[in-house]
């Protein structure tokens, strides 16, 4: 199973059936700020909609094709960072990340990134790793910049979001090793 220690307060584990309840009342919590940026906010109503999503999460995992993992803080779960999917054959991948609402602030989603960039690098030894974020959603498009990825561009109208197509920035980074 995956699991990481980012430092002495946060580590990353596989997200686990038995994490569903303690998920969804996170969600829960922040999904009037999450639905702003998440588009699958507003089909998660039930502690089973998020049983399922770890279920095809682990499922994932098990077919070698990325993770979902559970960033936990000080005991408690405080979001999750993951890969979307795994391209083989091009050796690349892309990241996705969200912190309840009363996580935020602390540095665990940068320090959560940067752990999981030197498993995709060293480990799977994946040569590219792209993040995209919505224009607008300037907390998430701080991310990339911190960790060091170069902007590559804007993807119009990208993803439909509360009603309305949203542009995304999609920025990369590359393995020079």
């Amino acid at each position: 199973m995956f699991k990481c220690i980012v430092n002495k307060d946060t580590e990353l584990r596989l997200l686990e059936v038995r994490h569903a309840e303690e998920l969804f009342q996170l969600t829960d919590a922040s999904r009037s700020s999450l639905r702003k940026w998440l588009p699958w906010i507003d089909s998660t109503k039930t502690v089973a909609n998020t049983k399922e999503f770890i279920e095809e999460s682990l499922k994932q995992f098990c077919n070698n094709d990325g993770f979902q993992a559970g960033i936990w803080y000080k005991g408690e779960l405080a979001g999750v960072v993951g890969l979307h999917t795994i391209n083989w054959p091009n050796k690349s991948t892309s990241l996705g990340y969200w912190l309840g609402d009363s996580f935020q602030g602390k540095g665990l989603i940068t320090k959560s990134c940067q752990e999981v960039i030197k498993y995709c690098f060293n480990e799977l030894e994946l040569k590219r790793i792209e993040i995209r974020a919505a224009v607008g959603n300037e907390k998430s498009v701080a991310i990339p910049h911190r960790l060091g990825f170069k902007k590559e561009g804007c993807l119009a109208k990208s993803e439909l979001l509360n009603g309305e197509y949203v542009d995304h920035y999609v920025f990369g980074l590359i393995n020079e090793t």
